[in-house]
């Protein structure tokens, strides 16, 4: 994928590649249990990444697209590149991956995805105190009453 990745707060918003509206996640991420794993056995630590990665707000999308495979074959690759001496190709392919589900800031950009602000407590609700109105020119600069000479 070339150029920038897509900006929600761009200021040109009238090009035709952002006819596709961009999708808003729940911070407080997918609720319920993760699906069932779907490839044929699963590792002690590719279940706790499973269960890890369906909790998170991109998961919402994840499953409204049915990518339970492609998030299952991610997190089979992520678990063997932890492992020492893991090949730089291998490195590679869990980046690709994570973009591709939109797990990094760039995968979010590109899939046109952005998570809601967590909300707030009512402790938090309070008003900032107003900052200091900052002083004018005018009002920075004092008259030097001089004799003239």
């Amino acid at each position: 994928m070339s150029g920038p990745a897509p900006d929600p707060d761009a200021l040109r918003r009238n090009r035709p590649s952002d006819a596709a509206a961009w999708s808003t996640l729940p911070a407080e991420g997918r609720t319920g249990a993760p699906p069932e794993w779907p490839l044929i056995d699963v590792q002690p630590r590719e279940w706790d990444l499973w269960r890890d990665l369906w909790s998170r707000p991109q998961a919402v999308m994840w499953e409204r697209l049915s990518q339970e495979l492609e998030v299952a074959l991610f997190v089979r690759k992520l678990a063997e590149a932890e492992q020492p001496r893991a090949s730089v190709e291998l490195q590679k392919v869990v980046r690709q991956y994570l973009d591709s589900l939109g797990l990094s800031v760039q995968g979010m950009l590109r899939n046109r995805w952005r998570i809601t602000a967590p909300e707030q407590d009512d402790a938090d609700d309070a008003p900032a105190p107003a900052a200091p109105a900052r002083p004018s020119a005018r009002s920075r600069l004092t008259v030097v009453h001089g004799d003239g000479d």
